[in-house]
C-alpha cells in the first residue's frame, strides 16, 4: 500500500477529533491511493497536503483547555465577532494595517510567481542534469565570454570522442523575414525571434516533441523545416502545414515536414522555425565549413548531453589541443566551456536573462517589505495599548484567562491578516499583465490554479498572523487588572518605545538606501544618454540593405540623395556605436605577429565619415572604392600601437582578417563611443568593403522626418518588392545598449515608493503612541504659555533626530552600494555631496507630511480637553 507523506498525516491526526478519526483518515488514505494511481507520486503527496490543510476547520479540529465548555465552531464564531467589531470600531487603525499588509503581500505573491517562473526555465527536459552547451572564453588582453562556438566544434566532439551521448548544432539567425503563400497570396512576415539550422539529435537532447511529423526524419533531407503550432495556424490558418512551402529573405526554401507543439513560455529555446543542418552549406559556405576554426559568428551553438559518470572537466580538457591545432598563431586565445543546462538562464556573461543573485536579492525584497509591515502593525497595535487596557482589564476582572485573550488578539490579526490576503490577490492578478511587460515574462494570469502558490498563501497567512499578531497580543495580554482599569500602565508595560524607534531607524535607512540608488541610476542614465558620443547620432536612419548587388545599391543611394529630406547617405556594416559588431585582429607595419588587442572593424563608403560627422584630427578621408584600399583608424587605435604621432602613422601599413584586407593608414579620426558606456572606446579602422554592407544609414533633415520615411519606403518598394522594409533610428539602438539599467531603474522607482509608503506607515503609528502619551503633557506646556510652534517642534524633533540617524546610516551603506553598481561603466558620474543631501532632504519631506496632521491637530487642541485626559 502506498503511504502518503507522514509529517501531514501526522498533524491530521493530531488535530482530528477522536470520534471523527477513523472514518475521515480511511476516506483520506482512499483519495489518496487514486491519485497515486492516476497522477504519480508527487502530485498525490501536494493533494494530499492540501486536503489535510483544507479539513483544518471547525467541527473537525478536536477541543482542547481551557474551551471544552465550547465547541471549536462556538469559540471561533465568538472570536470572530468580538475581532470584526473591534477593527470597525477602529477603522483607521484597521485601514492602515489593512493597506501596508496588502501592499506587502501583493508583492510577496508577484516576487514568488516571478521567481518561480524563472527557477523553472528549461527543467521539463528529461536528463536535464546531463544536458550542457559549449561556450568559449576568448583571452586577449582581456577576457570576453561568448555562447557560441567555431562551427567545427560540434562534429570533433561528436565524431573523436565519446564524452557526448547526443551532440546537436544549432545556427540561430534572428530577425528572419519569412514569405509564405495563404488563400493564393504571397504573404511576409518578419519573425524577431528568427529560424535555426537544427541537427536532428537537437530534439533527442530536448524535450520538443512534434504534433505532427516524425522527428526522426523530419529534418534529415536538405530544405526541410518544423515550426511550432503557433507559427502553423499563424501562417496557413487551418491549413494542414505539411507539405507546404515557406522561404526565408527570398533566398531559400524549405518543405515543412513537421510541425511542433508550442514552445514552453519556460525555455531559452527562442527560434520556432527549425530547418535542415545541411542547408546551412548554401546559406553561408565558410560556417557550414569543416574549416571554420578562424572566428565564432554569434548563434552558433552546440550542445551536448554526457554520459552518465562523464564531468564537464573531463570534457573541456579534452577540447583544449584543438585550440593549438586549429588556431596556433591567434592572439585570441580560446578556453571551451561547458555550461550547464540549469545555468543557461542565469549567467549574464553568456546572455543569461538574469544572475542568479538577482533572485536573491527579489526574495530579500519580498522579505523585507513583509517583516517592515509586520512591524507596522505591531506600532500601531501597541500605539492602541492604552485604547484596549481597560478592556482588558475587565476582562480579566469577568474571569478571562490570558491564554483566551491572547489568542482573541490573534485571531483579530488573523482577520486583517485574511482580507489583506483577499485584498492582494485581487491586485497581484490584475498586475500580471504589467509585470509581464516590465519583466519580458509570461506569467499565466490564472496562476492561482498553481498547487505550490496556493500552499504559499496559506503558509504566508499563518506568517503573518503569528509575526504580527504575537508581540502586540503579549503585551496586551500583560496587563494587571488592577493597573490597567486605572490607567497606570508604564512605558515598558505599553510595548518598549526604544524598540519602536530603532524600527523606524531601521526603516528609513533601508529607504534613503533606496532613494539614495534611485537618484544615482537617474543621473548616470542621463549621462549615458545626453553624453557627447563623437559622432551624430540625431536623425539618422538605418535601413536595411535589399540584395548584395553593387548596382542596385549605388542606384538606390543616387536616388535616396534626390529626395529633398535627405541630407546624406552612407552604405555601411553598421553605425559608429551598434550592437552588430565585426572583432578582427590585424598585424601593423613590419610586424611579423598580430597585436594582441581586438580591432572593431568599421566597414563603411566613403561617405561614412561626413555622415556621422567623425572628426579628422590628421590625414584625409578615404577614397571611393568598394574593394579594401585605405584605412581609417582612431586615436585608440595608435595609442594601442604605441604612436604618440598622428603624422607618423599616415602610410603604415595595415594586414587584417589574416591578411585578406590590406591598406595604408591615409587619415586618424577622434575616438567615438563604439559601444556602450559600460565599455572603453575600442581600437577601431574604418575601410570600404562593399561586399561586407548590410546598411544604408541616412541622415535626414529633422524638421520633415515622417513625410521622408514615407519617400524612402515607396522608393525601396519600387526597388525591392519582394523586400520586407526594415529600418531603425541610431538613437534608439544605442538606447537597447541600457535596458537592463532602464529595468533597474524602474523596479528600484517602484520598490523604493513601497518602502517608503510602509516606512511612512511606521512613522503614523509612533506619532500615534506619540500623541496618546504626551497629550496631558501638551495641555500642560499651552497652560504655561507654549505655543503652536514649540508644540509640533516637541513632537517635530524627535523625528528629525531619528531620520538624522537613519542618514548616517544609510549614507555610507548607499555610496557602497552605488559605487560598485557604477563600476561596471567604463564612463560614469562621479558621486557628490548633492546625491545625499537630496537624499535627506527627500526623507524629511516625507516625515513631515506623514506626522504634520497628527502633530498639528496636538498642537492646537484645547488644553482644557487635553488636561481632563487620563
Amino acid at each position: 500500500m502506498n503511504q502518503p507523506p507522514k509529517l501531514p498525516h501526522r498533524f491530521f491526526r493530531w488535530y482530528c477529533h477522536p470520534r471523527m478519526l477513523d472514518y475521515i483518515e480511511g476516506d483520506l488514505i482512499e483519495v489518496y491511493e487514486r491519485n497515486f494511481q492516476k497522477l504519480g507520486k508527487r502530485n498525490a503527496d501536494w493533494k494530499f497536503i492540501l486536503d489535510v490543510l483544507l479539513l483544518f476547520r471547525p467541527g473537525i479540529i478536536r477541543p482542547r483547555k481551557p474551551y471544552q465548555n465550547l465547541t471549536p465552531f462556538g469559540m471561533y464564531k465568538s472570536h470572530f465577532k468580538i475581532g470584526w467589531r473591534t477593527l470597525l470600531r477602529n477603522k483607521e487603525y484597521a485601514g492602515i494595517n489593512i493597506a501596508g499588509l496588502a501592499l506587502s503581500i501583493t508583492c510577496c505573491i508577484l516576487i514568488f510567481v516571478l521567481v518561480k517562473h524563472h527557477l523553472s526555465f528549461d527543467d521539463f527536459h528529461q536528463n536535464k542534469d546531463r544536458i550542457y552547451r559549449v561556450v568559449t572564453e576568448q583571452h586577449r588582453e582581456s577576457v570576453s565570454y561568448v555562447n557560441s562556438v567555431p562551427s567545427p566544434l560540434g562534429m570533433v566532439l561528436r565524431e573523436n570522442h565519446t564524452y557526448g551521448e547526443k551532440v546537436a548544432r544549432m545556427f540561430h539567425d534572428s530577425n528572419a523575414v519569412i514569405t509564405f503563400e495563404r488563400n493564393g497570396e504571397m504573404q511576409m512576415i518578419k519573425e524577431p525571434d528568427g529560424f535555426a539550422f537544427t541537427e536532428s539529435e537537437f530534439f533527442d537532447i530536448f524535450n520538443l516533441p512534434l504534433s505532427k511529423g516524425n522527428i526522426k526524419t523530419a529534418l534529415t533531407e536538405p530544405n526541410t523545416a518544423i515550426l511550432t503550432e503557433r507559427l502553423a495556424r499563424k501562417y496557413f490558418g487551418e491549413q494542414n502545414a505539411i507539405g507546404q512551402v515557406i522561404t526565408y529573405d527570398n533566398q531559400m526554401s524549405f518543405i515543412i515536414t513537421g510541425v511542433l507543439e508550442d514552445l514552453p513560455p519556460t525555455t531559452d529555446i527562442k527560434p520556432e522555425i527549425f530547418v535542415s543542418y545541411s542547408s546551412l552549406a548554401e546559406y553561408n559556405p565558410w560556417l557550414a565549413s569543416d574549416d571554420a576554426w578562424g572566428g565564432i559568428s554569434s548563434g552558433m551553438y552546440c550542445y551536448t548531453q554526457l554520459r552518465r559518470g562523464v564531468s564537464a572537466a573531463e570534457v573541456e580538457e579534452a577540447l583544449q589541443p584543438y585550440v593549438k591545432q586549429h588556431r596556433p598563431e591567434s592572439k585570441n586565445v580560446h578556453h571551451y566551456k561547458l555550461q550547464a543546462l540549469s545555468d543557461i538562464h542565469f549567467d549574464a556573461r553568456y546572455g543569461g536573462a538574469m544572475e542568479k543573485s538577482d533572485i536573491g536579492i527579489l526574495i530579500a525584497i519580498g522579505i523585507f517589505l513583509l517583516l517592515t509591515a509586520c512591524v507596522n502593525f505591531v506600532n500601531l497595535a501597541t500605539a492602541q495599548a492604552l485604547k484596549r487596557s481597560k478592556e482588558v482589564g475587565v476582562r480579566k476582572v469577568l474571569g478571562s484567562f490570558r491564554s483566551q485573550l491572547f489568542w482573541q488578539f490573534i485571531f483579530e490579526t488573523a482577520i486583517i491578516a485574511t482580507v489583506s490576503i483577499l485584498i492582494a490577490l485581487v491586485a497581484a492578478f490584475a498586475m500580471v499583465p504589467y509585470v509581464n511587460d516590465f519583466f519580458n515574462t509570461q506569467i499565466p494570469v490564472n496562476f492561482l490554479t498553481d498547487g505550490s502558490l496556493v500552499l504559499f498563501i496559506i503558509g504566508l497567512d499563518i506568517l503573518i498572523t503569528l509575526l504580527a499578531g504575537c508581540y502586540p497580543a503579549f503585551i496586551l495580554t500583560g496587563f494587571k487588572p488592577v493597573a490597567a482599569l486605572k490607567g497606570k500602565l508604564s512605558m515598558q508595560q505599553l510595548g518598549g518605545f526604544n524598540t519602536r524607534r530603532s524600527l523606524i531607524v531601521v526603516q528609513f535607512a533601508i529607504s534613503q538606501v533606496l532613494i539614495i540608488g534611485v537618484i544615482v541610476i537617474m543621473n548616470q542614465m542621463r549621462y549615458t544618454k545626453q553624453a557627447e558620443l563623437g559622432f551624430d547620432r540625431e536623425s539618422i536612419l538605418m535601413v536595411k540593405l535589399g540584395d548584395d548587388s553593387l548596382n542596385t545599391m549605388h542606384v538606390l543611394k543616387n536616388e535616396l540623395l534626390r529626395l529633398p529630406g535627405i541630407e546624406k547617405v552612407s552604405v555601411c556594416y553598421a553605425a559608429p556605436a551598434s550592437s552588430d559588431s565585426w572583432n578582427n585582429s590585424i598585424r601593423f607595419g613590419n610586424d611579423s605577429e598580430e597585436v594582441s588587442f581586438r580591432t572593431n572593424m568599421k566597414l563603411a563608403d566613403s561617405d561614412y565619415i561626413s555622415t556621422f560627422d567623425l572628426e579628422l584630427l590628421a590625414g584625409r578621408n578615404l577614397t571611393p572604392s568598394d574593394t579594401v584600399r585605405e584605412m581609417v583608424v582612431n586615436e585608440a587605435m595608435l595609442q594601442s600601437l604605441g604612436i604618440t604621432s598622428y603624422e607618423d602613422a599616415l602610410g603604415q601599413m595595415i594586414y587584417a582578417n589574416g591578411g585578406s584586407m590590406v591598406g595604408p593608414i591615409v587619415g586618424v579620426v577622434r575616438n567615438f563611443h563604439d559601444r556602450s558606456m559600460h565599455a572603453g572606446i575600442s581600437a577601431t579602422l574604418i575601410t570600404t568593403a562593399s561586399t561586407m554592407y548590410s546598411n544604408y544609414a541616412i541622415k535626414i533633415n529633422g524638421n520633415s522626418v515622417k513625410a521622408t520615411l514615407e519617400e524612402i519606403q515607396q522608393l525601396w518598394e519600387e526597388q525591392y518588392p519582394n523586400k520586407m522594409f526594415e529600418y531603425s533610428f541610431v538613437d534608439d539602438e544605442i538606447a537597447q545598449f541600457y535596458t537592463a539599467e532602464d529595468t533597474l531603474l524602474r523596479g528600484i522607482q517602484f520598490f523604493s515608493f513601497i518602502a517608503i509608503f510602509i516606512g511612512c506607515l511606521g512613522l503614523y503609528g509612533l506619532i500615534s503612541f506619540m500623541v496618546s502619551q504626551k497629550t496631558k503633557e501638551v495641555g500642560v506646556r499651552k497652560v504655561m504659555g507654549g505655543g503652536i510652534a514649540h508644540i509640533i517642534w516637541l513632537f517635530g524633533q524627535e523625528f528629525v533626530r531619528l531620520i538624522l540617524i537613519a542618514f548616517l546610516i544609510a549614507a555610507p551603506i548607499g555610496w557602497w552600494f552605488m559605487s560598485r553598481w557604477l563600476q561596471d561603466f567604463e564612463f560614469k558620474i562621479q558621486l557628490d555631496l548633492w546625491t545625499f543631501t537630496m537624499a535627506i532632504g527627500a526623507s524629511l519631506v516625507i516625515a513631515a507630511v506623514t506626522v504634520g496632521y497628527q502633530v498639528i491637530r496636538a498642537a492646537v487642541v484645547n488644553p482644557a480637553v487635553s488636561l481632563k485626559t487620563e
